[in-house]
């Protein structure tokens, strides 16, 4: 009986402090690692694996363990860090590591765990320097984590930033040149473009995050409390001034146009995990900040600006998908089909409407597990061919069939066929656009239409020539799946027909995050 009570009184302290230990083991994990040597790959892969499959299962409790019938942030715990000296401080900390979740964040994260045990999956065969490879990946998703979980505008930012940098090295020492007839395209020029390009963006949102600090007043970076007095203390002048920074900082890393063009290089030089992580979770970040920081502090600058967004995401929309049409690189492909398909995020959550938001986060979970199926695929093709070549690669199915299958399934959930994620998330973009702004909703809403009919004409154009058809001599001594390569696709595929065939436990949550959003924002105009 005493031990019986010893274990729920462990399980209390951590379900206590369970978001600590979500972007903590994280950072754990790399830290043992460093204590590891690097000639031990098998403990290395052992031990990456381990804190993974611990994360992951943590990322899945806390989603079911969300209690979307009460809504409002749950699992909330506050730790006080600095206060803050002279007429700045209130007497309390003004900085605290706040955590807590909403539906919207425990999406986030469940998203992050899955990508993050099936990406390192993936990540067995790293051959070069294995051990400093797990360590950026696991400081990285640490990163991503804590952004999904605080709600201090410093360790927000912190995190923020702890998630983008490691890119630079990931992507220069393990990532690819690709080669086309008239340049090359390194991956150290790819690696320093999305590092530039980001750097720029944050620079923008520390400078709008600041503003905020002072002009509320309150001594406090916390979201909760600046939100309290955002109506009165946050002018509409103010909110119209500063939140294209955040919409323009943090739509940078969302893949917003004209200033996406770091994703698709930083998507292709990737190795495969990290593309898997690109794209899936940290492309999310982007939009996730604008809904949490722009739109819940900014409502006024949001009602303001979120027109713009609108026409900014379906020209995200065309343009992406038009220029997926002209790729001839496999990942090329993926990066811009990416594009186009945060831009019914981008579109989805600036209709400021409870159906189009609902579907805005619902598609960043479904691109996440989509996109990461589609690199994980891309990565086992290059990895038994040695090229991306779309030109070369003929009649892959024959040789491939697990392999052509999953891909098939992924490009499937792109172009939106129902009874996959794809489908239900875009059909609840495209009704809140329908609803929104008038006449201007109604064109907009048309656009997106078209994009998904766009999509489906590159996506099958693909599937038809890389898979089917006659096999060239080169290709005939290529193997299928391996047993890892298959649990990797087989749990991507398993959440991608979940959501598609039965998405309302994933709109329930979301739509309790989603409701005092739009609720606020009605309140303000």
């Amino acid at each position: 009986m005493v031990g019986v009570l010893e274990v729920l009184e462990v399980l209390k302290i951590i379900d206590s402090s369970i978001l600590l230990c979500l972007f903590g083991l994280p950072m754990l994990g790399a830290t043992l690692l460093l204590f590891i040597p690097a000639s031990a790959l098998k403990i290395i892969k052992i031990v990456a694996f381990a804190v993974s499959l611990v994360v992951a299962v943590l990322a899945i409790y806390i989603f079911v363990s969300f209690d979307e019938t009460l809504g409002g942030i749950q699992f909330q715990r506050i730790y006080g860090w600095l206060p803050l000296p002279g007429p700045w401080g209130s007497g309390d900390d003004a900085i605290t590591l706040s955590l807590g979740i909403d539906g919207v964040s425990a999406t986030m994260v469940l998203l992050t765990g899955i990508v993050m045990l099936t990406g390192t999956l993936i990540s067995w065969n790293v051959k070069e320097s294995t051990k400093d490879f797990f360590i950026l990946y696991f400081v990285l998703l640490s990163g991503v984590f804590g952004v999904f979980v605080t709600f201090d505008l410093f360790f927000f930012f912190l995190f923020y930033e702890l998630s983008v940098l490691p890119m630079y090295l990931l992507i220069g020492k393990w990532g690819s040149t690709s080669k086309f007839k008239s340049f090359v395209r390194t991956k150290e020029y790819s690696a320093m473009k999305l590092t530039l390009v980001l750097v720029a963006g944050s620079v923008l949102i520390w400078v709008a995050i600041i503003a905020i600090f002072f002009q509320a007043g309150i001594g406090s970076f916390s979201v909760i409390e600046i939100q309290k007095v955002s109506e009165t203390a946050l002018s509409p002048t103010f909110q119209n001034i500063f939140f294209p920074l955040l919409m323009i900082g943090f739509g940078i890393l969302a893949g917003l146009w004209p200033f996406h063009t770091w994703s698709p290089d930083g998507h292709v030089a990737a190795p495969t995990a990290v593309s898997m992580v690109h794209a899936g979770v940290l492309m999310k970040l982007g939009a996730f900040g604008i809904i949490r920081i722009g739109i819940v502090l900014m409502p006024n600058g949001a009602e303001t600006w979120m027109p713009l967004l609108i026409v900014l995401g379906a020209v995200n929309v065309i343009y992406g998908a038009v220029s997926a049409m002209g790729q001839t690189d496999l990942k090329y492909v993926i990066g811009y089909s990416s594009v186009s398909h945060m831009g019914y995020v981008l579109m989805g959550m600036a209709t400021l409407n409870v159906l189009g938001m609902n579907g805005a986060v619902l598609q960043m979970f479904s691109h996440g597990i989509m996109t990461a199926l589609f690199f994980a695929v891309a990565g086992m093709i290059y990895d038994r061919t040695h090229t991306r070549d779309t030109l070369e690669l003929r009649g892959m199915a024959k040789k491939m069939g697990v392999i052509s299958i999953m891909f098939t399934i992924a490009g499937l959930t792109s172009l939106g066929l129902p009874g996959m994620s794809g489908f239900v998330a875009e059909l609840l973009v495209f009704i809140g656009v329908f609803q929104s702004y008038g006449h201007l909703g109604i064109i907009l809403g048309s656009a997106a239409v078209i994009g998904a009919a766009l999509t489906a004409v590159y996506i099958l154009r693909l599937v038809a020539s890389v898979f089917f058809g006659s096999t060239p001599e080169m290709w005939e001594n290529q193997t299928d799946s391996r047993p890892r390569e298959l649990l990797v696709a087989g749990i991507l595929v398993a959440i991608i027909f979940s959501v598609g065939l039965w998405p309302f436990p994933y709109i329930e949550v979301i739509e309790s995050g989603v409701n005092p959003i739009v609720a606020a924002i009605s309140g303000a105009g």
